[in-house]
């Protein structure tokens, strides 16, 4: 941890991030490479190192930093949420996914969600290091297009057909029937979800809801892990909803106007973590190449001495810091709006520039990283193979990023030069009286 931090952290600032540091250099990164390592079976068994770091990530709080205090949270500013993140994905990019899907289902119900359900389904899970949320979005027909209703035309969105997961009003009760995809980080060893899924009657995903479903109820079942390039270290896998039945306060958000809104504020969320993942991930990979370029002779002198390599280190430096502090920015403004002023207007535009420009460049960095390392880039002995890999996956994870262009060019059209982020727009796919 030897980069020079342009923000001037405070005494608290720098405690805090050496403390995560090396928590993800000294228990996150060992079990990530042994995870990475195992069949995908394995890793959910109950023994598994998988557990062991997820439990001790929750007696240090960290599953807290998204909630407000009054609600059982850590008070923290946004740059020190960006800290944490940054430095968890810097040991495992996949131990970083796994803690974002965590928070999701628990952190949405104690903003959007009601008393009973806090009490009933958030206070046990800030007690509790064995529950684990997972965040059920993606459907064997629906990946990233998923996205793409927050802003198409409705007639465009309708060519897209129903959604896989159906969601059905039975009295006081939702019945749910469907399927999310094997892509679903978490799934294989989570106790809830946060699911969307579209009501029944419904044109487009559009009308739908989210809902948090504990995966122990009935008619609730599991896929096989499945066996991933990347991101191993954080499992994913298939969920079947048959005729599986919650009370109607497990839906935090209800069909109607403001679903839109929610997604896409929420993605607002999520596009910030991933942003502050991949600026972790090429850090890793760019101080893995620093050392090995210093260490490694070649043509009779230190790979660091050679003028392409030189070139090649200075332009991964210059991407990892441009990334972080566009980042950082844009986490500050997003977390502001929604979870502070609660106004729910963070802007899309520039939150998913945050994630696409980071996972870009973490790629480039990664891959640039494994060519100073050359053949022994390629070999598992060295982790750098594994970082090209999570890199590789980060591409598609949350949305791939030609999807996720597609919808920030779409805003950038309707709303750029307005001076705040019009959500007006998303009503236009309800009949709104």
């Amino acid at each position: 941890m030897n980069f020079l931090d342009l923000d001037e952290l405070s005494e608290e600032d720098r405690l805090l991030r050496e403390e995560v540091h090396r928590f993800a250099a000294e228990v996150i990164r060992p079990a990530s490479i042994e995870l990475d390592r195992m069949p995908a079976t394995e890793r959910i068994k109950p023994d598994s190192p998988f557990f062991k770091v997820m439990k001790e990530m929750k007696k240090l709080g960290f599953h807290k930093i998204m909630l407000p205090p009054d609600k059982g949270g850590i008070k923290m500013t946004p740059l020190q949420r960006y800290i944490v993140l940054e430095e968890i994905a810097w040991g495992s990019v996949g131990f970083a996914t796994a803690l974002g899907v965590d928070i999701i289902p628990f952190s949405c119900a104690t903003l959007f969600g009601g008393k009973e359900v806090y009490e009933e389904l958030v206070v046990p899970w800030l007690e509790r290091d064995d529950w684990y949320g997972c965040w059920g979005v993606t459907e064997p027909q629906h990946g990233s297009d998923y996205l793409i209703f927050l802003r198409e035309e409705k007639e465009l969105v309708e060519k897209m057909g129903a959604g896989n997961v159906i969601a059905e009003k039975d009295g006081g009760k939702w019945v749910i029937r469907g399927q999310k995809s094997g892509w679903v980080s978490s799934a294989p060893i989570a106790t809830h979800c946060g699911l969307h899924a579209q009501v029944k009657g419904g044109r487009t995903l559009a009308d739908g809801l989210f809902a948090i479903v504990p995966l122990d109820l009935e008619g609730v079942e599991k896929g096989k892990p499945v066996e991933m390039l990347g991101m191993r270290d954080n499992p994913q896998g298939e969920l079947f909803f048959n005729d599986v039945r919650i009370p109607e306060h497990y839906v935090i958000v209800a069909p109607g106007p403001f679903y839109a809104i929610f997604c896409d504020q929420l993605l607002c969320l999520t596009s910030c973590g991933m942003g502050a993942f991949a600026v972790g991930l090429a850090r890793a990979c760019f101080e893995l190449a620093l050392d090995y370029a210093k260490q490694r002779v070649q043509g009779g002198a230190s790979l660091v001495k050679h003028k392409n390599i030189k070139l090649k280190l200075y332009e991964m430096f210059e991407k990892i810091e441009t990334a972080r502090y566009y980042v950082r920015k844009v986490m500050e403004y997003t977390c502001r709006r929604i979870l502070e002023l609660r106004t729910n207007d963070a802007s899309p535009r520039h939150a998913r520039a945050a994630q696409i420009y980071a996972k870009k460049i973490a790629f480039e960095v990664a891959n640039n990283a494994l060519q100073i390392f050359g053949a022994y880039g390629l070999s598992k002995d060295f982790i750098i193979e594994k970082f090209f890999r999570d890199s590789r996956a980060m591409l598609i994870e949350d949305g791939t990023v030609e999807v996720l262009s597609l919808d920030a060019s779409d805003d950038v059209i309707e709303n750029y030069n307005k001076d705040y982020y019009d959500v007006s727009f998303l009503k236009k796919f309800y009949e709104v009286v």
